[in-house]
């Protein structure tokens, strides 16, 4: 049974910092990309931070150069770590897991990805 659950989530303020992270279990970690997702009320999922099975990462521009996303394979773990957070980078942020040979290019493209968490809540706010 794939499980994939977030943990990290909380409030912020402007400037903050915040590291979530993902544990993984129930399929075979090495051959899936991680990405992370973000959606807010009424809005489509947007595609963060993604890193693939070779430890390449993909950013969304709006996050480029802010956030840090990695990928632990010994425990089956992912992480985004945030920095310089922005209001509008609040949201209910995802952990999803995609086989690679599905995801290939798309890389932020939820479609792709068929396994998902909860989701858990980051609002940044003074």
């Amino acid at each position: 049974q794939v499980q994939l659950a977030e943990t990290g989530g909380g409030l912020v303020q402007p400037g903050g910092s915040l590291t979530l992270s993902c544990a993984a279990s129930g399929f075979d970690f090495d051959d899936y990309d991680i990405a992370w997702f973000r959606q807010t009320p009424g809005q489509d999922r947007e595609g963060v931070a993604a890193v693939d099975v070779d430890g390449s990462t993909t950013y969304a521009v709006s996050v480029e150069g802010r956030f840090n996303v990695s990928r632990d394979g010994r425990i089956k773990r992912a992480y985004l770590q945030m920095n310089n957070l922005k209001p509008a980078d609040s949201g209910l942020y995802f952990c999803a897991a995609g086989a690679t040979w599905e995801v290939r290019g798309a890389k932020l493209t939820a479609h792709f990805y068929r396994n998902w968490g909860q989701g858990i809540q980051v609002t940044v706010s003074s």
